[in-house]
């Protein structure tokens, strides 16, 4: 679809891979709702992009709440008339083993990563429904494809918003609304910075995983000129890097054996010498 003059909503645009759609997107010609809970981060983010001519609008959003999204969906439509595109992006994550995870930590992932996707297209899909072409944009992740210890919470999130998306994609196959789903491998963001940890060990092994985001991940704008192709494509499912092709693959190859090997290559890929490092023991 083409997506120059058109409505497009965007959670987590603060920073990272939302703040990159925001720009690709923009570029494009599409009018912007941009929703984060750090207010002040995605105006700043609105701001520059309203310096280049882009039409940008920021909006504060938690998106576990129903109502703030119920609310949202509302005033975009007043403001910019009716989305034709949902991008739900915004994700937190949790390091450390299941046993170290509080249980309020892990509802927490759960109500952000899955309960934002699912409340998101709850809001919007009456707007979407009426375009003449529309789409919905579920960001997963490789962790939504692969296993991995000490990412529990984040694992059955993403798992789980994978499975919804090739649910919704089912439902609404013949209207004019799509359904993509996203895999993004490594990408220089912020969640490993803001992520919480549990676990002995669990601190020290986020600061590792911190300094290879920081120094051997993808840049998020490259991410987000791949999805915004997905987009244009009409593309319903996208793996982003070579990890995440190779391990999507291997799974499927060999599901048991596939998992260990791309849970050891993660392992090498970041340094960590060994499995358990992920779940915080040193």
């Amino acid at each position: 679809m083409d997506v120059k003059g058109q409505v497009v909503v965007i959670t987590g645009a603060a920073s990272g891979i939302g703040a990159a759609l925001a720009e690709a997107f923009g570029d494009a010609g599409a009018r912007l709702a941009l929703a984060d809970r750090d207010h002040a981060g995605v105006e700043a983010v609105a701001a520059t992009l309203k310096a280049r001519g882009v039409e940008a609008r920021a909006y504060p959003l938690d998106v576990s709440s129903r109502a703030a999204w119920q609310a949202l969906a509302q005033t975009t439509l007043a403001e910019l008339g009716g989305a034709r595109v949902l991008i739900n992006n915004a994700g937190i994550t949790f390091l450390g083993s299941f046993e170290a995870t509080p249980v309020e930590d892990f509802d927490r992932v759960l109500a952000v990563n899955l309960g934002g996707v699912i409340e998101g297209c709850r809001a919007y899909l009456p707007q979407l429904r009426v375009a003449p072409a529309a789409r919905i944009v579920n960001i997963s992740s490789l962790y939504g494809l692969v296993g991995v210890p000490g990412q529990t919470a984040y694992c059955a999130s993403k798992y789980a918003v994978r499975g919804f998306s090739e649910a919704l994609h089912e439902e609404l196959r013949g209207t004019t609304v799509g359904v993509t789903v996203v895999h993004p491998g490594g990408i220089r963001t912020n969640i490993m910075n803001q992520a919480k940890t549990g676990g002995e060990g669990a601190e020290a092994t986020a600061a590792n995983i911190r300094d290879f985001f920081a120094k051997k991940t993808m840049r998020p704008a490259k991410a987000a000129a791949l999805i915004l192709q997905a987009v244009q494509r009409d593309q319903h499912r996208l793996l982003i890097t070579r990890e995440s092709v190779l391990f999507d693959l291997a799974r499927r190859l060999a599901p048991e054996w596939g998992n260990r090997f791309a849970v050891d290559g993660m392992v090498r890929g970041m340094g960590l010498g060994s499995p358990k490092r992920l779940i915080g023991k040193t």
